[in-house]
């Protein structure tokens, strides 16, 4: 019985990933094997929260749809969960909730902070080391919707990356019988793979961030703080590059 629900959650894991940040990883390989073999990384570009069409409303459109279905693989992490709750609800099992709102948000904000400058120095040292492709946090046309559209696209990011990247994936290998220090490597090294095809260099740091915020949450048991710092340090980089980026010359 016991190996039976082993396969099965092990089952549950690839399904997940599968369909959301494991996925993101085999493209981001590819994609990166596919910069190299083009051109030196430091000639290649990476943009994200790129424009969907010409026409504004059908652009919108788009990248509301893109918000809403990245989220679904998280609808399914807490179903999964809600299955074997035993006691509780599995929003709480993971601390995804809102039952220290001051805390969770002093904690977010000062690990962003922690994270986000050492981030500068990374992508700088990169991209004079030649392993780093220039990176476009947003590739958006500016129209009344582009800085709610991008909060919304960090807010996404914050949330799946750090419900199923850290609180499930730490959840489910725990299950497996892998120890805390195998559970936080693996996650922090899957975090890093889908990055990869911005290069080696926002491998490497988000390799080191994934290494910190899973070691937090083994501390602290709640993945919301998790889900504030990362979504701060997207808000930081989408919004203020579409807003000054151009302007200073960095587009």
């Amino acid at each position: 019985m016991l190996l039976a629900s082993r396969r099965r959650l092990r089952a549950e894991v690839l399904i997940v990933l599968g369909l959301s940040l494991g996925q993101s990883a085999v493209y981001s390989v590819v994609q990166l094997l596919d910069k190299m073999t083009r051109a030196p990384l430091s000639e290649a570009t990476s943009t994200l929260n790129r424009s969907q069409s010409t026409r504004e409303y059908f652009d919108l459109t788009y990248q509301l749809l893109d918000i809403l279905f990245a989220l679904v693989p998280v609808v399914l992490v807490f179903y999964f969960l809600s299955l074997h709750a035993s006691g509780g609800s599995a929003f709480a099992r993971l601390g995804f909730n809102f039952a220290r709102p001051g805390k969770d948000a002093l904690q977010g904000l000062g690990l962003a902070a922690a994270i986000g400058i050492p981030s500068l120095g990374l992508y700088a040292a990169g991209r004079a080391l030649g392993i780093t492709t220039a990176i476009i946090p947003s590739g958006l046309d500016t129209y009344w919707w582009t800085v709610p559209v991008l909060v919304l696209s960090a807010i996404r990011h914050g949330i799946v990356e750090e419900v199923i990247v850290v609180g499930y994936l730490l959840d489910r290998l725990g299950k497996f019988g892998w120890s805390t220090a195998a559970a936080i490597v693996v996650s922090a090294l899957l975090r890093g793979s889908y990055h990869l095809y911005q290069g080696f260099g926002p491998f490497i740091g988000n390799v080191v961030m994934g290494l910190v915020f899973a070691w937090l949450y083994t501390k602290t048991k709640r993945v919301m703080p998790l889900v504030i710092a990362h979504a701060l340090l997207d808000i930081v980089a989408f919004v203020g590059f579409s807003l000054f980026g151009k302007a200073v010359g960095l587009g």
